[in-house]
């Protein structure tokens, strides 16, 4: 007879425990077991689904975040003693303005309401970009007082991508809304600009095009202006906040008329002493000191001259009147050759000519 080992057991493949039973064959119904792993199922892809919408929202967040802080447009708390106000060339004179005491005022009262604007450097310092006045304002306070309230300044921190000219336009474009900035300021700004080696203009005229982007055209042009009458002084001016716009162009137009004069301009402002009042002493005493170098006048005539010609080429209309003469012709006169055009100038001129 053969023994039987111990561990040779025999499974019914065919009978399995009602106890784990997952489903009831007879009915079409989940057992217990089975709704429970199906509810648990449901709950994990449930909490899932919810996981992947806070990723995205916090994507989202963090993305806006960035975006905002790289348009400076996320204020903090920054100490003002570690704000570099040198980082710039600043386009207004560091004199303190007489206005300081009360912004003062106004920030003890009812706080700053426009945070000033900082670029993140190294070492944990700061470079000031706009909000030169508030900062002086928060400087004398903690002075004055001790108050640890004023030992830190609102500011909105700018991304370190943001490159030099960018920092520049920001500082002049919050200035040039604001009431009390002279020409001769903007026109030094300029200079400085141009003679940056890490700025990309070249020349005076391209610093105030690059600078003063959102000015006009015309107030462009007096900046260009006092920079050369500011380059021709060579630093004898020196309150540039104070000289009126026509005072400055009247020197200029007299200095370039009469270069001679310009070493005995620059030597009166500098023996005249460094008050506004001084200097623009010397300058109405230059203008006055001599005429303005006259220009013979041309009369100039109202009368003007229409003729209608009947031609082969067409039906022509000339006008006639002073320093210019105009046609009009049904043809495209850019397609005649530059020899034949220069070649009729010629021959009308010739004819203008003879008739004098």
């Amino acid at each position: 007879m053969k023994k039987r080992r111990v561990f040779d057991i025999d499974f019914d493949v065919e009978t399995s425990d009602p106890k784990i039973e997952t489903e009831d064959k007879s009915s079409g119904r989940r057992g217990p077991m089975a709704t429970a792993i199906a509810e648990s199922g449901d709950a994990l892809a449930e909490r899932q689904a919810k996981e992947a919408l806070i990723r995205d929202e916090n994507d989202r967040l963090a993305h806006e975040y960035v975006a905002l802080k790289k348009e400076g447009r996320i204020s903090t708390l920054v100490p003002i003693l570690s704000i570099e106000v040198a980082h710039l060339t600043r386009d207004r004179l560091a004199t303190r303005d007489v206005e300081i005491d009360e912004l003062k005022d106004s920030i003890r009262v009812i706080g700053l309401s426009n945070p000033i604007q900082v670029q993140e450097l190294e070492g944990g310092t700061y470079a000031l970009v706009q909000g030169y006045r508030r900062l002086t304002a928060f400087r004398e306070l903690f002075t004055e007082t001790k108050d640890p309230q004023w030992e830190v300044i609102p500011a909105a921190v700018l991304h370190k991508g943001t490159g030099l000219e960018g920092l520049y336009q920001r500082m002049v474009d919050e200035n040039l809304i604001r009431k009390g900035i002279g020409f001769g300021e903007m026109a030094a700004l300029a200079l400085a600009y141009a003679d940056d080696p890490e700025t990309s203009a070249d020349t005076v005229g391209v610093a105030v095009d690059q600078l003063f982007v959102s000015a006009g055209r015309q107030k462009r042009a007096y900046i260009k202006s006092f920079a050369r009458l500011l380059g021709l002084l060579d630093g004898a001016l020196t309150q540039l906040d104070v000289v009126p716009r026509a005072l400055g162009l009247d020197v200029l137009k007299r200095l370039e008329a009469e270069p001679s004069r310009t070493q005995e301009l620059q030597a009166a402002l500098k023996t005249a002493g460094s008050k506004p009042a001084q200097e623009l002493a010397v300058l109405r005493a230059f203008l006055a000191a001599s005429p303005a170098p006259s220009q013979p006048r041309i009369k100039k005539s109202g009368a003007r001259t229409t003729l209608n010609l009947a031609h082969s080429l067409g039906h022509a209309r000339a006008t006639a009147a002073n320093k210019q003469v105009q046609i009009k012709l049904d043809r495209d006169f850019s397609a005649i050759p530059r020899a034949e055009l220069e070649r009729a100038l010629r021959a009308f001129l010739d004819v203008i000519e003879q008739s004098d």
